[in-house]
């Protein structure tokens, strides 16, 4: 099967392309099929992103507030449970992931770019803080808004097919 016609398979069977399409029906916008489908990708990506941050945050919350850990090493731990979903779920629902690596490679470079944005992540706490003593739920707000953006753009380039 060509990958247009794939493509145009796959968007039939898509809820949320499908409300995209909806959506724009209703709407004066007229984007091309391309754009209808970034759109839902993106929606994609939040509502997995939102879980994956409402997993990290939680964590994160009851290990600084309930047992101690100091927010650097609260934030390592959140970060890996919630990176674990993370991958799972972008494979899965927000990616049309290029099956030409293997799954070694796949959740290597979904790893290599989640600790790149780890450093981000923890370089914004450690600043915002720990030097400047900034609230550390605010700073992690405003952390997780960078790391998301971030991280969109890199597993778009990186994980899906060409």
């Amino acid at each position: 099967m060509s990958n247009k016609k794939s493509i145009k398979k796959k968007r039939k069977k898509d809820p949320v392309r499908e409300l995209v399409d909806q959506a724009m029906k209703t709407s004066k916008l007229n984007p091309t099929e391309e754009q209808k489908d970034l759109i839902a990708q993106i929606f994609k990506f939040i509502v997995v992103g939102g879980i994956a941050t409402l997993i990290d945050w939680v964590i994160y919350y009851i290990l600084c507030r309930f047992c101690n850990i100091t927010p650097l090493i609260s934030n390592i731990i959140s970060f890996t449970v919630s990176v674990t979903y993370n991958y799972w779920a972008s494979c899965k629902y927000v990616f049309n992931v290029n099956d030409k690596r293997s799954k070694v490679e796949q959740f290597t470079v979904f790893i290599v770019l989640a600790l790149i944005g780890l450093g981000i992540n923890e370089l914004l706490l450690f600043v915002f803080n720990t030097k400047l003593k900034w609230n550390y739920m605010l700073v992690k707000v405003i952390a997780t808004i960078i790391v998301m953006i971030f991280n969109f753009i890199t597993r778009k380039i990186y994980l899906e097919k060409k």
